[in-house]
């Protein structure tokens, strides 16, 4: 993915409370190690290893609101340091795109194009779900909880914003798609095309373009680190929650296409669950010579 020169950041942020899912924690951790070395600063935000049977809190609405709203003014802190002009961020809960594409709106003087990858819209509130890593969006187009929406200087401008992969969502969602009039393409339209982001992109004249990418966006068929595969989860385990359907290298190559129409100056990386990873880790802790 090809960019103009400047500063980019990596912003390494394991948070987990905003989903309410510990393993979001080491997904984070491993997608660090996994990436291809920085080519400028560095920062990892504080999160505390949560331990396990950790219980968070439900605080007016929002499960573990103090932490979450502690690391968002953090990750805020140490991207302002450094007042990059692009930001790669790697979590955690889909929340850790709050900060650094909050930044990158004022940064861009509001013009900033969002192209949110992901197969859920994330414009929810406390009203609706309890869990802020579905408010995220939301808090960035300006709507929600004020707490989360008093770290957005520049709420984002809707029809600078699109969705792509995303299928099907819940009514209280769709009133807030069709209010705002919030472009999407689904999963079939971005097949074998990357037209409806492209088109959008020249509609708007956007030449700054952050890109959330939620993993769960990808079939959990073919690619396993999604929450769907959690094991040992009950049939109903999340039913009625609508799967992504793209594959990885669709995905890529959207994402190569947009890059060679704008300025990619975001990109984040969100909701890795890599189960099997994860339970090897926690044998090996258990093992003789090893941990046990």
């Amino acid at each position: 993915m090809s960019t103009s020169a400047g500063t980019t950041m990596r912003l390494n942020m394991p948070q987990w409370q905003g989903g309410n899912e510990q393993a979001y924690y080491f997904g984070a951790q491993l997608l660090e190690w996994l990436a291809p070395a920085a080519r400028g600063p560095v920062e990892t935000v504080p999160v505390p290893e949560p331990k396990p049977g950790e219980a968070l809190i439900n605080e007016n609405g929002i499960v573990g609101r103090a932490a979450l709203l502690q690391q968002a003014r953090t990750a805020r802190q140490l991207i302002e340091k450094h007042h990059p002009d692009r930001i790669v961020t790697l979590g955690g809960d889909c929340l850790v795109d709050l900060a650094p594409i909050a930044y990158l709106n004022t940064r861009y003087k509001g013009n900033l194009g969002v192209l949110w990858v992901d197969a859920h819209p994330d414009v929810m509130t406390p009203k609706d779900f309890a869990h802020a890593h579905a408010h995220v969006l939301g808090a960035l187009l300006g709507r929600g909880d004020p707490d989360l929406t008093g770290e957005v200087k520049v709420p984002i401008a809707a029809s600078r914003m699109m969705y792509a992969g995303l299928d099907a969502w819940l009514p209280v969602e769709d009133d807030v798609i069709h209010e705002l009039g919030l472009r999407h393409a689904q999963a079939d339209a971005l097949r074998d095309s990357s037209s409806p982001v492209l088109e959008w992109i020249s509609d708007q004249g956007i030449t700054q373009l952050a890109i959330h990418f939620d993993l769960d966006v990808l079939d959990p068929a073919s690619f396993r680190a999604v929450i769907f595969n959690k094991p040992d989860s009950p049939p109903d385990f999340l039913q009625g929650v609508p799967r992504g359907r793209m594959k990885p290298q669709q995905v890529v190559r959207l994402l190569h296409d947009v890059a060679g129409a704008c300025d990619v100056v975001g990109l984040a990386i969100a909701e890795h669950m890599p189960w099997d990873t994860l339970a090897m880790r926690n044998m090996l802790r258990q093992l003789p010579l090893l941990g046990g």
